[in-house]
């Protein structure tokens, strides 16, 4: 978990760092330097010795290169738009970088033919102990590739005019975070656009993965399967919602998807659960689940880099029924009680971790599991969803759905990203904006949802979370950010008539 969340961390400082050397030294160089930061630590990591080979080098290793990537990832995204809309006009701008927009999606498509593809090779016992690493080992072939079109290709004409005439930032940083109107700019920005960008991608592209493995317990093949399917019948619209944010403006399509992205995330989420596993529905209906608790006892259970511990009694039993995805209700009990689970008319109670050493508390709490674990399988409740039950054509239908949202909100983003803020500073002001939205409102969504559904028992109140900010970010774009499609057009024209 903390090397996932690394990753997340320092996406914003790899923004302001790449940012500004792209203001100052030129897109071309930055982004190909950001390539090459990004894909040397995936290769590495398919080298990386185990736990068991180096102790605790190992993971201590794996989170530097995480930190390496996120850094790298951070500068990427504005160098890559920032160069593609610099040899776009604004009447073909959201085409244009809306393909840059598919590489998210795509690259997921991608990795989940390659694990797909391994584990069939290897088998799962070989892929577990070995294989895992031949998708990292192959990276090294794409950098290549990816490198070889880089040094082809030549600075942006924006960029090289600015050199001429002279008129590059020399602190693009100060130019933009000391300037009253461009540091608003890019708070409104984030708020605005990049944070409901943030939350409506990673709930319809990749919550929804962990939704159906971890929450509704679907196989990993049919998840990854259905998941797949939806994506590459998604994967036109990133292009045509690009098209037509270049006929309409960017402004309506994004807030358009922000706002149906709130409206309907809880009742395509409930659907998801009916047609991925019934059995789970039933359960809740026959032998509903209740914990007997303290409420001042009972913590929230946000743990992004997986190093916090929750040992009262209350964080064991929500702990112990978030894992395995059961609803349940809370009844107050008073102050020093030990928590307890009643699943039907069975009663377990909780572990206590207070005067439990680590490992006394370790084996109570495996205890504890396993008990409500069986409780659970007795009263109904499924351990795995039944394949024979799973819905696929619905699934695939209602993910369907949600990949379109995020072609909405994300297509035409960058174009308006760029068009938002001038030539001398938009890398920087690009890049920080959506890293930030992007990795950390977005990347810490699992992370919070799991809290917030560990904190209630309501297996969809997490939704609250995108639900929420994706509301936030519509009023807010709305109110505060002006369309950018027509006022860029309209000042080139001006420009090519005072020309003239």
């Amino acid at each position: 978990m903390l090397a996932f969340a690394a990753g997340f961390i320092v996406r914003p400082f790899g923004s302001l760092v790449f940012g500004r050397l792209g203001d100052m030294s030129g897109r071309k160089h930055t982004f190909l330097i950001t390539i090459v930061l990004m894909g040397l630590p995936t290769f590495i990591v398919g080298l990386l010795p185990s736990y068991a080979t180096i102790g605790m080098a190992a993971p201590i290793a794996l989170i530097a290169l995480r930190l390496l990537q996120g850094l790298a990832v951070g500068g990427e995204y504005g160098g890559a738009v920032t160069y593609v809309a610099e040899y776009s006009t604004p009447s073909n701008r959201g085409f244009n970088t809306s393909w840059i927009q598919t590489t998210g999606t795509g690259g997921l498509l991608l990795s989940l033919f390659v694990i797909l593809g391994v584990r069939t090779l290897t088998g799962e016992e070989q892929f577990a102990s070995w294989g895992w690493r031949i998708p990292f080992l192959f990276s090294i072939a794409l950098l290549g590739v990816s490198m070889w079109i880089r040094l082809k290709l030549k600075e942006s004409p924006e960029f090289e005019k600015m050199k001429v005439q002279g008129t590059r930032s020399k602190s693009p940083l100060r130019d933009t975070f000391g300037n009253r109107r461009n540091a608003m700019t890019v708070l409104l920005s984030l708020l605005g656009c990049t944070a409901g960008l943030g939350v409506v991608a990673y709930t319809s592209q990749f919550y929804v993965q962990f939704f159906l493995l971890q929450t509704l317990k679907v196989d990993g093949r049919i998840a990854n399967e259905v998941l797949a399917i939806a994506l590459v019948l998604g994967l036109p619209f990133y292009v045509f919602f690009g098209w037509l944010s270049d006929r309409i403006g960017r402004k309506p399509v994004i807030l358009t998807g922000c706002l149906l992205a709130a409206v309907t995330y809880f009742p395509i989420y409930k659907s998801i659960a009916h047609y991925a596993n019934p059995q789970l529905e039933h359960a809740h209906t026959m032998a509903p689940v209740t914990v007997y608790a303290p409420p001042g006892e009972c913590s929230l259970q946000f743990n992004p880099v997986g190093t916090a511990s929750f040992t009262r009694s209350c964080d064991s039993a929500k702990a112990a029924l978030a894992r395995n995805a059961v609803p349940y209700s809370t009844v107050a009990q008073p102050p020093g009680t030990v928590a307890s689970i009643h699943i039907g008319e069975q009663v377990i109670s909780a572990v206590d971790g207070k005067g439990l050493s680590r490992s006394q508390f370790a084996a109570q709490t495996a205890a504890f599991n396993a008990q409500v674990a069986h409780a659970l399988a007795s009263s109904g409740y499924p351990a795995t969803a039944a394949p024979a039950d799973v819905n696929r054509p619905m699934l695939v239908l209602l993910i369907t759905i949600l990949i379109v949202y995020l072609t909405m909100v994300y297509s035409p983003a960058a174009a308006w990203l760029v068009e938002l803020f001038p030539p001398q500073i938009r890398y920087t002001a690009t890049s920080l904006p959506y890293n930030i939205g992007n990795g950390w409102f977005g990347g810490f969504l699992p992370a919070t949802a799991f809290a917030m559904v560990a904190a209630t028992g309501d297996i969809y109140y997490g939704l609250w979370y995108p639900v929420v900010v994706a509301s936030c970010t519509f009023v807010i774009g709305l109110v505060f950010l002006p369309e950018t499609r027509f006022a860029a057009a309209a000042k080139i024209s001006s420009a090519r008539a005072s020309t003239n």
